[in-house]
C-alpha cells in the first residue's frame, strides 16, 4: 500500500497543536491500516523516527436534517509520538 494512501490528512485542533509541542502528531488514517503500516508510512513521508503509535476508531455521528436521519462515516485516528532525538514534522511548524 502507498504511504500516502495510509496517512490521509492531519487533524488540526487546539489539543493537537498543544500535543505537537511535545512531538505528538494526530492524523486521519486509512481504516484498514495497522500500527506498523502507519509507523512505516510516517517515517517514509516525513523522514522522522517514530517512537510510538496510538490508534483509535472514531464512530460517525448521527445527524438529522428535518425529520430524516443520516450518519457520518466512521474513521480511524492515529496519534504518532516521535523519538526525542528525531526532527519535528515541518508541516505543523507553519500553522
Amino acid at each position: 500500500m502507498n504511504p500516502h494512501d495510509i496517512i490521509i490528512k492531519p487533524i488540526i485542533t487546539e489539543q493537537s497543536m498543544i500535543d505537537a509541542e511535545s512531538k505528538k502528531y494526530t492524523f486521519k488514517v486509512a481504516k484498514n491500516a495497522n500500527k506498523y503500516q502507519i509507523k512505516d508510512a510516517c517515517e517514509e513521508i516525513f523522514e522522522v523516527s517514530v517512537d510510538k503509535v496510538n490508534v483509535m476508531n472514531v464512530r460517525g455521528k448521527v445527524k438529522r436534517m428535518g425529520r430524516t436521519e443520516g450518519k457520518r462515516p466512521d474513521w480511524k485516528k492515529a496519534i504518532i509520538t516521535l523519538k526525542p532525538e528525531s526532527k519535528e514534522i515541518k508541516f505543523f511548524d507553519n500553522i
